[in-house]
């Protein structure tokens, strides 16, 4: 059985959490990078192994769809990541959302802005080596996880494109800092999806490693539901996972748990 450490308790690595209840009723929601998916030096590089993908669509079918990836990777990127699964799915942290029925709201920025801004971090990025510009559209990624050397740089970059451009705002995250509109997180896209069949009425649950996931951490927490924080560091998740390898046995053992039923 997967162990969950509690946290802001002592001594409670051996606290044994069964994974879901079969009589429960949930809705699932999971980061990509860094818990469904290990941490790679390039984006692209990134992928979650075939029997992950298959034990998502055994918890599809036993939650009755509600299932969704929220993410900071574009929707774009997370079908094909999960393909073939068709997943409802929040991109951008919540600036894009495809919700279970297949409709999709996206924010934009006005076009002078984006292409400004394009302009800036393209030239400023290309001056620092082996860092990595990712344009996603409403936002931009930043990262620096081959040129940690840089973090000041990129930082100091980022900031300085937000001064610009004041209705932006920062969101830091492992070796990344990324530009994005205000207003958007990861929570406020786990609420809209709560508000949405099938979802609605369930007991939302969260599993996410970064600081791009607190504001979802709070928001489940606030619906009184189960988060989990994948590694180390502080955060507002009620549980934590030591790593990607110990999501896929907790997804096991929760398909195993959820057959019960």
């Amino acid at each position: 059985m997967t162990h969950l450490i509690r946290r802001n308790t002592v001594n409670t690595q051996n606290e044994s959490v069964p994974p879901l209840s079969p009589t429960g009723r949930y809705a699932l929601f999971f980061d990509v990078d860094g818990t469904l998916a290990a941490i790679q030096p390039r984006p692209d590089e990134v992928f979650i192994p075939e029997k992950t993908l298959g034990n998502l669509q055994r918890l599809v079918e036993l939650s009755d769809g509600a299932v969704a990836l929220v993410s900071g990777r574009p929707i774009s990127e997370l079908d094909a990541l999960v393909s073939p699964l068709h997943l409802p799915l929040a991109g951008v942290h919540g600036a894009e959302r495809r919700d279970a029925a297949g409709q999709i709201e996206r924010l934009s920025l006005p076009e002078n802005v984006a292409e400004s801004l394009s302009s800036l971090l393209s030239e400023a990025m290309a001056a620092l080596p082996d860092t990595q510009l990712e344009k996603k559209g409403m936002a931009f990624a930043l990262h620096y996880r081959r040129a940690e050397h840089f973090q000041q740089d990129v930082l100091a970059l980022a900031e300085s494109a937000i001064e610009r451009f004041p209705m932006l705002t920062l969101q830091p995250g492992k070796c990344v800092v990324e530009i994005k509109p205000k207003g958007v997180n990861k929570g406020a896209a786990i609420a809209a999806f709560m508000q949405q069949a099938p979802f609605t009425g369930r007991t939302p649950v969260f599993l996410g490693d970064d600081l791009t996931d607190e504001a979802a951490f709070k928001t489940v927490n606030a619906m009184e539901g189960i988060t989990v924080k994948v590694g180390e560091g502080q955060t507002d998740a009620v549980y934590r996972l030591r790593d990607v390898d110990a999501v896929y046995h907790w997804l096991e053992q929760t398909l195993l748990q959820l057959d019960q039923d």
